[in-house]
């Protein structure tokens, strides 16, 4: 019998504000090839892959590179990231969300983890709220990015929970598509502009109650 109700969390810019870590190990990789990534660029990256968001930047920049550069770029923007990501804390946590998580966890909800990030575990570690999630499903996952939504559907499959019954929280325009597509609750966070296909919009968790959640109806 599936459950009645689940919960999907992306992780960058939702549960820790990692994004910035990703637009300084980003423009550091751009900068080789004499691009200068802008903030304007940097948010269509969030919820993309490494490899999607590095083909995006070499077409931006309008330059082409062997797959052994590729691959060094993709590798060493990675360590660079992973820099940032070492000297993360529980302050890292964004305002909100760990004591949304908390009553999502109390009131015996499954709560499942859809990000594109490869680092998602180590993050989750590093901030200490590994414990807090059923499922985790990353970029080790799936074989196809977001706006795929590859990534929510195998975590609604995991959490035996039906997409129309999944609420998904994202802060990119990527993932509230894939979110859309998999049939699923969506609910952005941020930039309202950037995120005007969610179903509702919130600029932190701060603005969120657990009543309100428990609210949403299905699909």
């Amino acid at each position: 019998m599936k459950e009645e109700k689940g919960f999907i969390f992306d992780l960058d810019g939702v549960i820790v504000d990692t994004a910035k870590f990703h637009f300084l190990a980003w423009k550091k990789a751009a900068a080789e090839f004499n691009f200068e990534l802008t903030h304007q660029q940097n948010e269509q990256l969030k919820g993309v892959s490494r490899v999607d968001s590095l083909k995006k930047i070499l077409n931006w920049a309008n330059a082409e590179v062997s797959q052994e550069k590729f691959d060094e770029l993709a590798a060493n923007k990675n360590a660079d990231y992973l820099t940032y990501v070492d000297k993360m804390t529980a302050a890292d946590i964004l305002p909100g969300i760990k004591e949304i998580l908390a009553e999502i966890k109390k009131e015996g909800y499954p709560i499942a983890l859809g990000s594109a990030s490869k680092n998602a575990p180590k993050i989750l570690q590093k901030v200490g709220i590994m414990d807090l999630f059923d499922v985790i499903v990353d970029g080790n996952s799936v074989t196809k990015a977001k706006p795929n939504p590859e990534v929510f559907l195998i975590a609604a499959e995991k959490i035996n929970v039906a997409p129309n019954n999944c609420i998904v929280f994202e802060d990119a325009e990527a993932g509230i598509e894939a979110a859309n597509t998999a049939g699923m609750i969506s609910i952005g966070l941020g930039n309202e502009q950037n995120l005007r296909e969610a179903d509702y919009n919130f600029s932190s968790f701060t603005e969120i109650t657990f009543n309100f959640l428990k609210t949403l109806q299905p699909k």
